[in-house]
């Protein structure tokens, strides 16, 4: 073997940068201009990480979701025991 070839025998698969943990790598499709939109706000700020803002972005949208399904549960409940208890 010449200095110029290489020998992977030991060589790991995998990512070269092992991701952060409670961090998963996938590959997902969104369209141009919702990635664009969070690519600007990262410009306009200054810097920072769009994947982060995408993060943030989902956390939030599940949080209302949640909130919203825990207020119709309330409603709902509320006026089953208005009910009952006529």
């Amino acid at each position: 073997m010449s200095e110029k070839e290489y020998n992977f025998d030991q060589a790991e698969q995998g990512a070269v940068v092992k991701p952060s943990p409670g961090k998963s790598r996938i590959t997902i499709r969104i369209d141009t201009d919702i990635l664009n939109k969070f690519r600007h706000q990262v410009h306009e700020a200054g810097g920072g990480n769009y994947q982060t803002l995408i993060n943030d972005a989902l956390r939030e949208y599940l949080q209302y979701r949640d909130n919203i399904l825990e207020t119709t549960l309330r409603k709902v409940i509320r006026e089953e025991l208005h009910t009952i208890a006529r």
